[in-house]
């Protein structure tokens, strides 16, 4: 029989779990074992919004949307509007050559990422020109702003930031 050696002694020692090294090496794959369930769990109920079903529709969509942009600017068309927290009102007018529009016309506000928190604004302008519309807390994010007539035959597009521009001016591109 070998005698024990100082680095294994034998006889009466512990079971493993009553170590702590077994458990600390185990703290790295249990953590990425969890990591992997919440991420498997955040793809699988958050399907991207990004991915387009129909690209060819999209395609013509697209020339379709220039169109309304040209037409914009051949009306010389201008937008400019404030959002404020504290009434949770949307305030502007909408221009055509410095006259004011008097016309009801779309704000669609579209989240980056999330469809579901879009929103669609009815304005109704008063004689000068001047609308005010409810909307709600926004979240501080890059939305993409489009005001368009509501026939939908002109539109005006940009993304704003609420929170660093607290007004938004749109004008149309001179074509």
């Amino acid at each position: 029989m070998q005698p024990a050696s100082p680095a294994f002694p034998r006889g009466d020692s512990a079971p493993w779990y009553r170590h702590r090294w077994p458990w600390f090496l185990m703290i790295g794959p249990v953590l990425v074992l969890l990591a992997a369930a919440v991420t498997t769990w955040l793809a699988l109920s958050r399907p991207d919004a990004m991915v387009v079903d129909d690209y060819y529709k999209q395609g013509k969509a697209i020339n379709q949307d220039l169109r309304r942009d040209r037409v914009a600017s051949r009306l010389g068309l201008s937008f400019e509007a404030r959002h404020d927290e504290r009434s949770g009102r949307l305030t502007g007018h909408l221009q055509s050559f410095g006259a004011p529009v008097i016309a009801p016309f779309h704000i669609r506000l579209t989240h980056p990422t999330q469809p579901e928190k879009d929103l669609l604004l009815e304005a109704l302008p008063d004689a000068a020109g001047r609308f005010s519309a409810a909307l709600p807390q926004l979240e501080q994010t890059h939305w993409q702003v489009v005001v368009e007539g509501a026939a939908r035959d002109w539109r005006l597009s940009r993304s704003w930031r609420p929170s660093r521009q607290p007004t938004l001016h749109i004008n149309a591109d001179p074509r």
